[in-house]
Protein backbone atom coordinates (compact mmCIF):
# COMPACT_ATOMS: atom_id res chain seq x y z
CA UNK A 1 0.00 0.00 0.00
CA UNK A 2 3.15 2.44 1.01
CA UNK A 3 4.43 1.73 -2.51
CA UNK A 4 0.94 2.60 -4.17
CA UNK A 5 0.74 5.66 -2.74
CA UNK A 6 4.33 6.59 -3.22
CA UNK A 7 3.76 5.82 -6.88
CA UNK A 8 0.32 8.19 -7.10
CA UNK A 9 2.11 10.79 -5.50
CA UNK A 10 5.18 10.37 -7.88
CA UNK A 11 2.69 10.78 -10.79
CA UNK A 12 0.51 12.97 -9.31
CA UNK A 13 2.82 15.40 -7.33
CA UNK A 14 2.26 15.79 -3.21
CA UNK A 15 -0.79 18.19 -3.89
CA UNK A 16 -3.49 16.12 -1.68
CA UNK A 17 -6.14 17.73 -3.95
CA UNK A 18 -4.62 15.81 -7.06
CA UNK A 19 -4.69 12.36 -5.25
CA UNK A 20 -8.52 12.90 -4.24
CA UNK A 21 -9.55 13.76 -7.57
CA UNK A 22 -7.96 10.74 -8.58
CA UNK A 23 -9.67 8.13 -6.11
CA UNK A 24 -12.57 10.06 -7.01
CA UNK A 25 -13.14 9.61 -10.58
CA UNK A 26 -16.05 7.96 -11.66
CA UNK A 27 -15.98 6.49 -8.35
CA UNK A 28 -13.61 3.86 -10.10
CA UNK A 29 -11.10 3.68 -7.43
CA UNK A 30 -13.78 2.06 -5.09
CA UNK A 31 -15.26 -0.05 -8.01
CA UNK A 32 -12.03 -1.63 -8.15
CA UNK A 33 -11.67 -2.15 -4.35
CA UNK A 34 -15.44 -3.28 -3.68
CA UNK A 35 -14.89 -6.25 -6.59
CA UNK A 36 -11.35 -7.17 -4.84
CA UNK A 37 -13.05 -7.80 -1.67
CA UNK A 38 -16.17 -9.06 -2.67
CA UNK A 39 -13.99 -11.58 -4.69
CA UNK A 40 -11.71 -12.22 -1.70
CA UNK A 41 -15.69 -13.13 0.51
CA UNK A 42 -16.46 -15.43 -2.01
CA UNK A 43 -13.33 -17.33 -2.09
CA UNK A 44 -13.44 -17.19 1.73
CA UNK A 45 -17.38 -18.46 0.99
CA UNK A 46 -16.18 -21.52 -1.33
CA UNK A 47 -13.36 -22.43 0.49
CA UNK A 48 -15.84 -22.49 3.66
CA UNK A 49 -18.31 -24.90 2.00
CA UNK A 50 -15.76 -27.34 1.66
CA UNK A 51 -13.89 -27.56 4.68
CA UNK A 52 -17.47 -27.43 6.42
CA UNK A 53 -17.92 -31.05 3.97
CA UNK A 54 -14.94 -32.51 5.00
CA UNK A 55 -15.03 -31.47 8.79
CA UNK A 56 -18.82 -30.72 9.69
CA UNK A 57 -20.26 -32.22 13.09
CA UNK A 58 -16.29 -31.98 14.70
CA UNK A 59 -15.80 -28.02 13.88
CA UNK A 60 -18.29 -26.74 12.35
CA UNK A 61 -19.38 -24.64 15.36
CA UNK A 62 -16.08 -22.87 16.10
CA UNK A 63 -14.89 -22.56 12.55
CA UNK A 64 -18.26 -20.95 11.55
CA UNK A 65 -18.39 -18.63 14.44
CA UNK A 66 -14.40 -17.73 13.68
CA UNK A 67 -15.85 -17.06 9.90
CA UNK A 68 -18.35 -14.84 10.57
CA UNK A 69 -16.01 -13.25 13.04
CA UNK A 70 -13.54 -12.40 10.73
CA UNK A 71 -16.22 -11.70 8.06
CA UNK A 72 -18.32 -9.18 10.08
CA UNK A 73 -14.75 -7.44 10.55
CA UNK A 74 -14.24 -7.18 7.00
CA UNK A 75 -17.80 -5.72 6.50
CA UNK A 76 -17.61 -3.00 9.17
CA UNK A 77 -14.18 -2.14 7.47
CA UNK A 78 -15.45 -1.35 4.16
CA UNK A 79 -18.84 -0.96 4.79
CA UNK A 80 -18.86 2.66 4.32
CA UNK A 81 -16.96 2.06 0.86
CA UNK A 82 -19.15 -0.76 -0.77
CA UNK A 83 -22.56 1.42 0.58
CA UNK A 84 -20.55 4.04 -1.95
CA UNK A 85 -19.70 1.18 -4.73
CA UNK A 86 -23.43 0.08 -5.02
CA UNK A 87 -24.60 4.10 -4.92
CA UNK A 88 -21.98 4.69 -7.62
CA UNK A 89 -22.54 1.59 -10.07
CA UNK A 90 -25.36 1.57 -13.04
CA UNK A 91 -28.69 0.11 -12.90
CA UNK A 92 -27.20 -3.62 -13.57
CA UNK A 93 -23.10 -3.97 -13.19
CA UNK A 94 -21.32 -7.16 -13.30
CA UNK A 95 -18.40 -7.49 -11.03
CA UNK A 96 -15.29 -9.07 -11.68
CA UNK A 97 -16.12 -11.41 -8.64
CA UNK A 98 -19.10 -13.06 -10.72
CA UNK A 99 -21.92 -10.85 -8.62
CA UNK A 100 -24.82 -9.08 -10.03
CA UNK A 101 -25.09 -5.83 -8.55
CA UNK A 102 -28.97 -4.08 -8.87
CA UNK A 103 -29.20 -0.82 -7.42
CA UNK A 104 -32.79 0.37 -8.29
CA UNK A 105 -33.76 4.19 -8.93
CA UNK A 106 -34.68 5.75 -5.83
CA UNK A 107 -37.80 6.84 -7.40
CA UNK A 108 -38.99 3.31 -8.38
CA UNK A 109 -39.41 2.25 -4.59
CA UNK A 110 -37.28 -0.76 -4.96
CA UNK A 111 -34.74 -2.08 -3.17
CA UNK A 112 -31.34 -2.73 -3.77
CA UNK A 113 -30.61 -6.28 -4.27
CA UNK A 114 -27.53 -8.27 -4.59
CA UNK A 115 -27.70 -11.80 -5.77
CA UNK A 116 -25.15 -14.53 -6.54
CA UNK A 117 -25.09 -17.48 -8.07
CA UNK A 118 -22.18 -19.20 -6.07
CA UNK A 119 -22.69 -21.58 -3.97
CA UNK A 120 -24.27 -20.22 0.02
CA UNK A 121 -25.93 -21.33 2.81
CA UNK A 122 -27.55 -19.17 4.54
CA UNK A 123 -31.43 -18.22 3.68
CA UNK A 124 -32.08 -15.25 1.78
CA UNK A 125 -34.51 -12.29 2.62
CA UNK A 126 -36.07 -10.84 -0.56
CA UNK A 127 -38.34 -7.63 -0.69
CA UNK A 128 -40.61 -8.23 -3.56
CA UNK A 129 -41.08 -5.29 -6.30
CA UNK A 130 -43.62 -4.30 -8.67
CA UNK A 131 -43.49 -6.65 -11.38
CA UNK A 132 -42.26 -10.04 -9.64
CA UNK A 133 -44.13 -12.87 -9.28
CA UNK A 134 -43.68 -16.36 -7.81
CA UNK A 135 -42.20 -17.86 -10.77
CA UNK A 136 -39.96 -14.89 -11.58
CA UNK A 137 -38.44 -14.30 -8.16
CA UNK A 138 -37.79 -18.37 -8.03
CA UNK A 139 -36.39 -18.13 -11.30
CA UNK A 140 -33.83 -15.11 -9.78
CA UNK A 141 -32.70 -17.19 -7.08
CA UNK A 142 -32.38 -21.11 -9.13
CA UNK A 143 -34.75 -22.51 -6.83
CA UNK A 144 -38.80 -24.05 -7.66
CA UNK A 145 -41.39 -22.57 -7.33
CA UNK A 146 -43.02 -25.32 -4.56
CA UNK A 147 -39.68 -24.17 -2.12
CA UNK A 148 -40.27 -20.02 -2.28
CA UNK A 149 -44.49 -21.32 -1.31
CA UNK A 150 -43.81 -23.74 1.42
CA UNK A 151 -40.92 -21.69 2.76
CA UNK A 152 -43.15 -18.81 3.55
CA UNK A 153 -46.45 -20.72 3.67
CA UNK A 154 -48.02 -19.18 0.75
CA UNK A 155 -51.08 -20.55 -0.72
CA UNK A 156 -51.33 -19.56 -3.72
CA UNK A 157 -48.41 -18.54 -6.63
CA UNK A 158 -50.71 -14.96 -6.85
CA UNK A 159 -50.42 -14.51 -2.68
CA UNK A 160 -47.71 -11.56 -2.91
CA UNK A 161 -47.41 -7.87 -3.32
CA UNK A 162 -44.67 -5.00 -3.51
CA UNK A 163 -42.61 -4.78 -0.58
CA UNK A 164 -43.26 -7.97 1.20
CA UNK A 165 -40.22 -9.57 2.00
CA UNK A 166 -40.00 -13.24 0.93
CA UNK A 167 -37.55 -16.04 2.50
CA UNK A 168 -35.22 -17.86 -0.24
CA UNK A 169 -33.42 -21.00 0.29
CA UNK A 170 -30.51 -22.00 -0.78
CA UNK A 171 -31.41 -24.67 -3.13
CA UNK A 172 -34.80 -26.20 -3.90
CA UNK A 173 -35.98 -27.92 -1.02
CA UNK A 174 -37.61 -27.42 2.67
CA UNK A 175 -36.10 -26.23 5.64
CA UNK A 176 -36.92 -28.66 8.89
CA UNK A 177 -36.51 -28.15 12.73
CA UNK A 178 -35.29 -31.31 14.11
CA UNK A 179 -37.38 -32.67 17.04
CA UNK A 180 -36.54 -34.96 19.40
CA UNK A 181 -35.92 -38.84 18.45
CA UNK A 182 -35.87 -37.79 14.71
CA UNK A 183 -32.96 -39.13 12.42
CA UNK A 184 -32.03 -38.21 9.28
CA UNK A 185 -33.63 -41.32 7.91
CA UNK A 186 -37.20 -40.63 9.48
CA UNK A 187 -36.59 -36.89 8.14
CA UNK A 188 -35.80 -38.40 4.46
CA UNK A 189 -38.85 -40.66 4.24
CA UNK A 190 -40.81 -37.95 5.60
CA UNK A 191 -39.65 -35.58 2.91
CA UNK A 192 -39.49 -38.27 0.52
CA UNK A 193 -35.93 -37.92 -0.32
CA UNK A 194 -32.85 -40.25 0.08
CA UNK A 195 -30.64 -39.48 3.52
CA UNK A 196 -27.74 -39.19 1.02
CA UNK A 197 -29.06 -35.76 0.13
CA UNK A 198 -29.06 -34.59 3.32
CA UNK A 199 -26.03 -35.58 4.33
CA UNK A 200 -24.13 -34.65 1.50
CA UNK A 201 -25.59 -30.50 1.30
CA UNK A 202 -22.06 -29.64 3.20
CA UNK A 203 -24.14 -26.93 5.38
CA UNK A 204 -25.90 -29.34 7.41
CA UNK A 205 -24.35 -30.26 10.56
CA UNK A 206 -24.53 -33.29 12.75
CA UNK A 207 -23.76 -33.59 16.75
CA UNK A 208 -21.92 -37.01 15.74
CA UNK A 209 -20.93 -37.33 12.54
CA UNK A 210 -19.99 -40.97 12.06
CA UNK A 211 -24.29 -41.82 12.81
CA UNK A 212 -24.89 -38.70 11.47
CA UNK A 213 -26.84 -37.78 14.88
CA UNK A 214 -28.84 -34.85 15.13
CA UNK A 215 -29.98 -32.15 17.96
CA UNK A 216 -33.30 -31.23 18.93
CA UNK A 217 -33.95 -27.89 17.72
CA UNK A 218 -31.71 -27.81 14.70
CA UNK A 219 -32.36 -26.54 11.56
CA UNK A 220 -31.44 -29.06 8.60
CA UNK A 221 -32.18 -27.69 4.47
CA UNK A 222 -33.71 -30.92 2.61
CA UNK A 223 -32.88 -30.79 -0.80
CA UNK A 224 -35.09 -31.90 -3.13
CA UNK A 225 -37.50 -32.09 -0.55
CA UNK A 226 -41.75 -32.20 -0.99
CA UNK A 227 -43.86 -31.25 2.10
CA UNK A 228 -46.34 -33.88 2.53
CA UNK A 229 -49.79 -33.81 1.58
CA UNK A 230 -48.86 -30.64 -0.53
CA UNK A 231 -50.17 -30.01 -3.55
CA UNK A 232 -47.16 -29.68 -6.46
CA UNK A 233 -47.17 -27.05 -8.94
CA UNK A 234 -46.16 -29.18 -11.25
CA UNK A 235 -42.50 -28.05 -11.48
CA UNK A 236 -40.91 -30.35 -10.16
CA UNK A 237 -41.28 -34.31 -10.63
CA UNK A 238 -41.38 -37.15 -8.03
CA UNK A 239 -40.96 -39.80 -9.51
CA UNK A 240 -38.00 -41.25 -9.43
CA UNK A 241 -35.85 -41.85 -12.64
CA UNK A 242 -34.37 -45.64 -12.79
CA UNK A 243 -30.75 -46.19 -14.39
CA UNK A 244 -30.90 -48.61 -17.43
CA UNK A 245 -28.67 -52.14 -17.03
CA UNK A 246 -25.26 -51.63 -17.25
CA UNK A 247 -23.81 -51.83 -21.19
CA UNK A 248 -26.22 -48.68 -22.20
CA UNK A 249 -23.91 -46.69 -24.33
CA UNK A 250 -25.12 -43.17 -24.03
CA UNK A 251 -24.38 -39.93 -26.10
CA UNK A 252 -21.32 -39.00 -23.85
CA UNK A 253 -19.65 -42.54 -24.71
CA UNK A 254 -20.16 -43.40 -21.78
CA UNK A 255 -22.29 -46.32 -20.40
CA UNK A 256 -23.91 -46.78 -17.23
CA UNK A 257 -22.20 -48.03 -14.57
CA UNK A 258 -24.70 -50.05 -12.83
CA UNK A 259 -28.69 -50.63 -12.61
CA UNK A 260 -30.94 -48.82 -10.08
CA UNK A 261 -32.33 -46.05 -9.27
CA UNK A 262 -31.13 -42.65 -9.44
CA UNK A 263 -31.54 -40.87 -5.88
CA UNK A 264 -29.60 -38.10 -6.12
CA UNK A 265 -28.32 -35.65 -9.42
CA UNK A 266 -25.57 -33.26 -9.96
CA UNK A 267 -25.51 -29.86 -7.99
CA UNK A 268 -22.92 -27.02 -7.07
CA UNK A 269 -22.54 -29.22 -3.97
CA UNK A 270 -22.50 -32.73 -5.62
CA UNK A 271 -21.10 -33.10 -8.68
CA UNK A 272 -21.90 -36.96 -9.51
CA UNK A 273 -25.09 -39.08 -9.70
CA UNK A 274 -26.07 -41.85 -7.12
CA UNK A 275 -27.72 -44.70 -7.80
CA UNK A 276 -29.40 -47.05 -5.22
CA UNK A 277 -29.95 -51.09 -5.55
CA UNK A 278 -30.63 -52.88 -2.54
CA UNK A 279 -29.69 -55.97 -4.96
CA UNK A 280 -26.08 -55.05 -4.27
CA UNK A 281 -25.66 -55.01 -8.37
CA UNK A 282 -21.92 -55.09 -10.40
CA UNK A 283 -20.29 -51.63 -11.12
CA UNK A 284 -18.74 -51.43 -14.56
CA UNK A 285 -16.19 -49.41 -16.23
CA UNK A 286 -18.16 -46.72 -17.80
CA UNK A 287 -15.39 -46.50 -20.93
CA UNK A 288 -11.95 -48.16 -21.49
CA UNK A 289 -8.96 -46.75 -19.45
CA UNK A 290 -6.22 -47.63 -17.00
CA UNK A 291 -7.07 -47.85 -12.93
CA UNK A 292 -5.55 -45.24 -11.26
CA UNK A 293 -6.29 -46.15 -8.01
CA UNK A 294 -8.36 -49.20 -5.95
CA UNK A 295 -9.36 -49.16 -2.61
CA UNK A 296 -10.02 -47.29 0.45
CA UNK A 297 -10.16 -43.47 0.49
CA UNK A 298 -10.89 -41.97 4.36
CA UNK A 299 -12.32 -38.55 3.21
CA UNK A 300 -15.82 -40.29 2.17
CA UNK A 301 -15.89 -42.31 -0.57
CA UNK A 302 -15.18 -45.42 1.47
CA UNK A 303 -14.25 -48.57 -1.11
CA UNK A 304 -13.23 -46.28 -4.43
CA UNK A 305 -12.00 -46.67 -8.30
CA UNK A 306 -10.56 -44.08 -10.33
CA UNK A 307 -9.69 -44.45 -13.62
CA UNK A 308 -7.97 -42.75 -16.25
CA UNK A 309 -9.82 -42.72 -20.05
CA UNK A 310 -7.09 -40.41 -21.35
CA UNK A 311 -7.19 -36.76 -22.73
CA UNK A 312 -7.76 -35.69 -19.31
CA UNK A 313 -11.18 -37.64 -18.11
CA UNK A 314 -11.39 -40.07 -15.54
CA UNK A 315 -14.54 -41.83 -13.55
CA UNK A 316 -14.92 -42.56 -9.84
CA UNK A 317 -17.18 -45.25 -8.14
CA UNK A 318 -17.62 -44.64 -4.43
CA UNK A 319 -19.29 -46.57 -1.52
CA UNK A 320 -18.11 -50.08 -3.08
CA UNK A 321 -18.78 -53.04 -0.51
CA UNK A 322 -15.99 -54.46 1.41
CA UNK A 323 -13.27 -56.80 -0.35
CA UNK A 324 -15.53 -56.74 -3.43
CA UNK A 325 -13.29 -54.60 -5.57
CA UNK A 326 -11.68 -56.28 -8.32
CA UNK A 327 -8.99 -54.30 -10.26
CA UNK A 328 -5.90 -52.97 -8.85
CA UNK A 329 -4.08 -49.99 -9.33
CA UNK A 330 -2.41 -50.20 -13.27
CA UNK A 331 -4.50 -52.51 -14.40
CA UNK A 332 -6.33 -52.23 -18.25
CA UNK A 333 -10.24 -52.12 -18.17
CA UNK A 334 -12.85 -52.57 -20.88
CA UNK A 335 -16.04 -50.52 -21.23
CA UNK A 336 -18.15 -52.83 -19.32
CA UNK A 337 -15.61 -54.24 -17.29
CA UNK A 338 -16.60 -55.50 -13.77
CA UNK A 339 -15.08 -53.57 -11.04
CA UNK A 340 -16.37 -53.91 -8.43
CA UNK A 341 -20.24 -54.32 -6.04
CA UNK A 342 -22.23 -51.68 -5.12
CA UNK A 343 -21.83 -51.35 -1.12
CA UNK A 344 -22.49 -48.70 1.24
CA UNK A 345 -18.95 -48.16 3.11
CA UNK A 346 -17.76 -44.42 3.70
CA UNK A 347 -19.75 -41.12 4.22
CA UNK A 348 -23.02 -43.39 2.91
CA UNK A 349 -26.41 -43.76 4.14
CA UNK A 350 -27.43 -46.86 2.03
CA UNK A 351 -26.43 -48.86 -0.86
CA UNK A 352 -25.77 -47.07 -3.56
CA UNK A 353 -23.03 -45.80 -6.18
CA UNK A 354 -21.62 -42.22 -6.01
CA UNK A 355 -20.22 -41.78 -9.87
CA UNK A 356 -18.33 -39.05 -11.00
CA UNK A 357 -17.11 -38.01 -14.31
CA UNK A 358 -14.14 -35.36 -14.58
CA UNK A 359 -13.17 -33.58 -17.59
CA UNK A 360 -9.82 -31.22 -17.87
CA UNK A 361 -9.73 -31.37 -13.55
CA UNK A 362 -13.16 -30.44 -13.79
CA UNK A 363 -16.60 -32.16 -12.45
CA UNK A 364 -19.40 -32.85 -15.18
CA UNK A 365 -22.82 -33.74 -14.43
CA UNK A 366 -22.74 -37.65 -15.56
CA UNK A 367 -26.65 -37.37 -16.57
CA UNK A 368 -25.75 -35.11 -19.49
CA UNK A 369 -22.96 -37.88 -20.62
CA UNK A 370 -24.83 -40.68 -19.52
CA UNK A 371 -27.56 -39.76 -22.10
Amino acid sequence: MKKIIELIKEYFGYEGQLIKQFLGLQGRFWVEIGSLFLGWVVNIKDGTAKLMYKQRGRFSQSFVSTSLAILSFGAVVFSGNLEDLIKRGSNSEVGGSGYLIMAADSGTGGAETLISDLPKGETTEYRVVEGDTISSIAQKFGVSIDTVLWENNLKSVEAIKPKQILRILPVTGVRHQVKRGETVYSIAKYYSVDAQNIIDYPFNTFSNDEIFALTAGQELIIPEGIEPKETITGTRSIARTVAPIPGVVGEGNYMWPTSGTITQRSSWYHRAVDIANRGNPAIVAAATGTVVTAGWNGGGYGNYVVIDHGNGQSTLYAHMSNNSIVVKAGDKVSQGQKIGTMGSTGRSTGTHLHFEIVAGGAKLDPLKMLK
